[in-house]
């Protein structure tokens, strides 16, 4: 579970810095600042989650059970949260609406919270030896 944990973990981050660099460099001229901002705020999201991703992969304090499922929760999460943020901000460049699908946005912000949920949970019941 590791290895497909810090797979993910580097593939986020590595496309968070790629779409970034579009959103600052290709779409500027075609986006408003606010539409810019808005998608700015999917690429940060999917930084801090690729991050945490990282730290999940890494440390050995949490069971396979929990690092499955806070996989399993990043990975929904940053697809319909910052994905649907991205859709949204560049809606006006695309053929379909983003907004039809907008709903998936707090439900992966949901998601992404309840992984941080689960972590907590996590800590909360560790006993040091």
């Amino acid at each position: 579970m590791n290895k497909r944990i810090l797979i993910l973990a580097s593939f986020l981050g590595l496309t968070s810095v790629i779409i970034g660099a579009f959103g600052a460099h290709g779409l500027k001229e075609v986006l408003d600042a606010e539409q810019l901002q808005t998608f700015e705020v999917g690429v940060r999201y999917q930084m801090y989650h690729a991050l945490f991703l990282l730290f999940i992969g890494l440390i050995d304090k949490i069971s396979e059970k929990t690092k499955s499922t806070i996989f399993y929760l990043v990975f929904v999460g940053v697809i319909f949260f910052s994905g649907s943020i991205y859709g949204l901000a560049t809606n006006d460049l695309t053929g379909f609406d983003f907004s039809k699908i907008a709903l998936i946005t707090p439900i992966g912000g949901a998601l992404l919270i309840a992984s941080w949920a689960i972590l907590l949970i996590n800590f909360l019941k560790y006993k040091e030896n």
